[in-house]
């Protein structure tokens, strides 16, 4: 070989090596969805567009979920770095052992809801009397119906609530054979108007229930390990969500881009939906839940999901992490 040669190859070298830094630039990390992409984590995806975990020192990998519950087991077994988990599923994952923490509350309020079509009748809790609702069963959805019904004055037993299967919601509801279902309004009520239905949610929030959504989860000795990591993932994420809300059409691009499956109409009809449970009632920033509803969250999960009342609030979250200047509410 001439060194002529020589010197090309080791140029051509380091170009490729350069290269595959650049691609792979910032500290490895992945995140487990809490189902598939759509707009209730689509925030991440909107950060990861705008360069700003690579901005942050992170290489971050997304993966879709497939469900609160099975993504709150895989960060405590430490198959992935972070989750976006139901709250209420990570707190009772906790109370068994786990340890997993909740470091960024995203969705402060949760999009459960009891949802009916708009000619049912149904408008509250105390319509469901005498009525069909499905439910699935074993989900904290599912649980916090006694709360509801407590909340409102209802005898469950006047009301037939009947198991199925969550992949059959939409068509029992249309088909009439059931008059409401407990589903998510971000979900279920879009599949329903997509379908040409007009749709009435009634918000867990709005009638007693007002649990805090769907967060960022993790690790307990990952957090320790490497505080500062998870500071910089919390602050590119939290930049993240408040760009989606700003500019939704872009926020849904970014997730058609990184999962092309994804219907762009669809991740859009979510937003509507997704923009109202950001911010909690009395919220100033993104991430940051007002105390009092994080009491109100606790009351309603020692009382109806089996939380024990020996451990305090704060076992199952933490506010270190937060940015000192997150994305403001209004």
């Amino acid at each position: 070989m001439t060194r002529r040669m020589l010197m090309t190859a080791v140029a051509l070298f380091a170009l490729g090596a350069g290269s595959a830094l650049a691609q792979g630039a910032g500290k490895p990390m992945k995140i487990t969805l809490n189902f598939l992409a759509a707009a209730p984590n689509a925030g991440f995806m909107m950060a990861k567009q705008l360069g700003l975990y690579e901005k942050a020192g992170i290489n971050l990998t997304i993966e879709e979920g497939k469900g609160s519950g099975t993504t709150a087991q895989m960060v405590a077994t430490g198959q992935t770095d972070v989750g976006f988990a139901d709250a209420p599923a990570a707190m009772q994952l906790r109370t068994k052992g786990a340890p997993v923490k909740i470091v960024a509350p995203v969705l402060q309020t949760n999009g459960f809801a009891i949802i009916a079509l708009e000619d049912s009748g149904i408008a509250s809790p105390k319509d469901l009397v005498g009525k069909k609702l499905a439910v699935q069963p074993g989900t904290a959805q599912t649980t916090l119906l006694d709360a509801i019904l407590a909340s409102n004055g209802i005898d469950k037993g006047k009301v037939d609530v009947i198991n199925i299967d969550p992949g059959a919601f939409v068509g029992a509801l249309l088909e009439k054979k059931v008059d409401a279902i407990l589903g998510g309004a971000d979900f279920h009520s879009v599949q329903i108007r997509e379908r040409g239905f007009k749709v009435r949610d009634i918000f867990y929030r709005d009638v007693g229930v007002p649990t805090v959504g769907l967060s960022i989860i993790a690790r307990d000795d990952k957090i320790k390990a490497d505080a500062e990591l998870y500071k910089k993932f919390i602050e590119a994420s939290l930049q993240g969500w408040d760009a989606a809300r700003k500019n939704p059409d872009a926020a849904a691009d970014a997730v058609v881009a990184q999962f092309p499956s994804v219907k762009k109409a669809q991740v859009l009809a979510q937003f509507d939906v997704v923009n109202k449970l950001l911010c909690a009632p009395g919220a100033t920033a993104l991430g940051k839940v007002p105390e009092k509803n994080w009491s109100v969250s606790f009351d309603l999960l020692t009382q109806y999901l089996g939380l024990p009342k020996d451990k305090p609030i704060s076992d199952y979250y933490t506010t270190e992490l937060l940015p000192a200047s997150a994305p403001a509410c209004s």
